[in-house]
């Protein structure tokens, strides 16, 4: 059985609610939309409205300008001065050169992290009890801290209430301390100024006493060095009896000199005999009687020739009582190893009085070019900062819950 087809003619008319009177609606239009009226939905929105965003704003303005306590803030400014030295040169007396060269500035970098340390906080809280300090003239759970609170707690509320900007270019920084007391906020910026004064003093001293002490061990090395090769020294000339080989070889180089002169002088001694005895040139028969004095002058030359060979033998003849060459090749070594460690018994000694110098004065030490001076006018909390900061939030967090309410009535 075939069902009825259901698809309206084209030419039947759109049928319309009861209560829209026939005849009233031209053909192709749409019938009016109903007059608009308050519902609930619209009601919960504006409730929400109130509620989230003007309550919250209300609360938030009764409390910081009735409850939260003012702020005073001391701030001072600070860089790291060091007396140049021989490895600074351009770079040190221009900051800005040597921020663009990338070179960088320890000090200041150390000093940085310094004051955001659980060591410096303790350090000032031992001074100033921060706990007391930061706790408020009145209950203030949100701005104040609270007395109970450990050292960790007490950290991270330094970090809201001590804050740090670090130039790195000419390294400089600059430190603000807040308070719930003007005289309590300058006492906390002259105490951390003197810690951190205190810390670059600290280091300093490290680094004097450092490069002395190294400057002393060189000294020591070296005074002993020069005491080794002096030593050795004196054994070589208690060993050989002799004091400086050179002098002694000059005597030597003179006897010789003067055995050749007296050999020279026998030579025309006995030359002179033989032509006046005319025993010269030949030798004499076997019998024949020779002058006393030619004999006499000719066993001279003879012993002046052995002690001649005899000196010359002490040079080089290992077999002789002073073989000169190795007696100056080691007199030689020796001296120079202590012209050698005298000199550098001279540099390290010249070395350590510098240190020792520079050690009696300060190198680098802390320069306060802006001092902290006692607030007049509280600054903090800023009120108008912070309730614009909650009313926007406020306003966000309360579109973003309408939005998302009309989100899900539409897919319902």
């Amino acid at each position: 059985m075939r069902r009825a087809s259901t698809v309206p003619k084209p030419d039947a008319r759109p049928e319309f609610p009861a209560l829209v009177p026939p005849g009233s609606l031209v053909e192709g239009q749409l019938a009016p939309a109903r007059p608009a009226r308050a519902r609930r939905r619209h009601l919960l929105v504006l409730l929400s409205f109130l509620c989230l965003v003007l309550g919250q704003t209300g609360i938030a303005g009764w409390y910081l300008y009735q409850r939260a306590a003012d702020q005073y803030a001391a701030s001072f400014a600070f860089t790291i001065h060091s007396e140049a030295e021989s490895t600074g040169g351009l770079l040190q007396a221009m900051p800005g050169l040597s921020a663009l060269t990338g070179s960088a500035s320890p000090d200041s970098d150390i000093l940085f992290q310094y004051l955001r340390a659980p060591d410096l906080v303790a350090q000032v809280d031992a001074a100033l009890d921060l706990r007391s300090v930061w706790s408020g003239p009145v209950r203030d759970p949100v701005f104040a801290f609270d007395p109970e609170g450990s050292i960790e707690d007490l950290t991270r509320y330094w970090a809201r209430m001590v804050h740090v900007d670090y130039d790195a270019g000419p390294g400089i920084l600059t430190v603000e301390a807040r308070a719930f007391d003007a005289g309590d906020a300058l006492a906390l910026a002259q105490q951390i100024e003197a810690a951190c004064a205190a810390l670059i003093n600290r280091l300093s001293a490290i680094a004097r006493e450092d490069r002395l002490s190294h400057a002393r061990r060189e000294l020591s090395r070296a005074e002993e060095r020069l005491g080794t090769a002096r030593q050795a020294l004196t054994g070589y000339r208690a060993t050989h009896r002799i004091v400086d080989p050179l002098a002694d070889l000059e005597g030597e180089m003179g006897v010789i000199q003067r055995l050749q002169q007296s050999l020279a002088e026998e030579l025309v001694t006995l030359d002179m005999l033989q032509a006046t005895t005319g025993q010269g040139g030949k030798a004499t028969r076997k019998g024949e009687i020779t002058d006393a004095r030619i004999t006499q002058s000719q066993r001279r030359i003879e012993v002046i020739r052995d002690r001649i060979a005899s000196e010359r033998r002490k040079f080089g003849d290992a077999a002789g009582d002073r073989n000169y060459a190795r007696l100056m090749g080691e007199f030689e070594r020796l001296k120079v190893d202590v012209d050698v460690a005298q000199e550098a018994y001279v540099l390290s000694l010249a070395s350590y009085e510098t240190a020792r110098a520079e050690s009696d004065r300060q190198m680098r030490y802390l320069a306060t070019f802006s001092q902290p001076t006692r607030p007049e006018r509280a600054l903090y909390p800023d009120r108008i900062m912070w309730l614009l900061a909650v009313a926007a939030g406020a306003l966000l967090l309360w579109s973003v819950m309408v939005l998302g309410a009309y989100s899900l009535r539409d897919r319902a």
